[in-house]
């Protein structure tokens, strides 16, 4: 599996991509970042076209085990960021 790009790689390779600087390129992805935190955080859902959608599911409480000492135990409710990747991601990668 080959190492996962870093932020600098992506701000780099963005920036080429949109024909403007590394400084323009990193205001960009802050921005999109910052706009997927909001939206998730409060519940909403993202869909980026050709990559898919992120979402906030919530969990319900839940009867879990302790692996180490077999110690069952009630975990509390959470919500938890998902997301579906969307089927032209999956057809580049798979053909």
């Amino acid at each position: 599996m080959a190492k996962p790009m870093t932020k600098t790689q992506l701000v780099a390779a963005l920036a080429e991509e949109m024909g403007t600087d590394k400084k323009s390129a990193n205001s960009a992805l802050e921005a999109i970042t910052g706009l997927i935190t909001r939206e998730v955080s409060a519940g909403g859902a993202v869909t980026l076209p050709g990559v898919g959608k992120i979402y906030c599911r919530e969990r319900p409480e839940r009867q879990v085990r302790n692996p180490a000492t077999g110690e069952t135990f009630t975990k509390e409710a959470d919500k938890v960021v998902k997301m579906t990747i969307a089927k032209a991601l999956k057809d580049s990668v798979n053909g």
